[in-house]
């Protein structure tokens, strides 16, 4: 399963180059930008599923780090603080970590 599955691919480019600046990510203007925010849930969930690399039912730091990487090839990691900061953004429950429901609320809020 990729994310062109579910992804225009020319939404992805355009999500990508908006943030190849170091410390210009911002996850709810990737979502929007990449049409994630429209989907319907079970598509979101999809690219939940790509995004959890261990499959442990989370988004963890690490998986956070190379979360453009998921979306194209080469694009480059998170930074330190993108990291830090998407994760703010996305853990509700202050576990250190971004669920399902929390990466789906986070996604819609876009």
């Amino acid at each position: 399963m990729a994310i062109t599955d579910f992804l225009a691919a020319l939404d992805i480019t355009a999500a990508i180059s908006a943030c190849k600046a170091k410390d210009s990510f911002s996850p709810k203007m990737f979502f929007k930008t990449v049409g994630l925010s429209k989907k319907n849930p079970t598509d979101i969930k999809k690219v939940f599923t790509v995004l959890d690399q261990d499959k442990s039912g989370f988004i963890e730091q690490d998986e956070l780090q190379l979360f453009l990487q998921k979306f194209s090839k080469g694009a480059r990691t998170l930074t330190a603080a993108e990291t830090r900061g998407f994760l703010l953004q996305g853990d509700s429950d202050g576990d250190g970590k971004i669920g399902w429901e929390e990466f789906s609320a986070l996604v819609k809020s876009s």
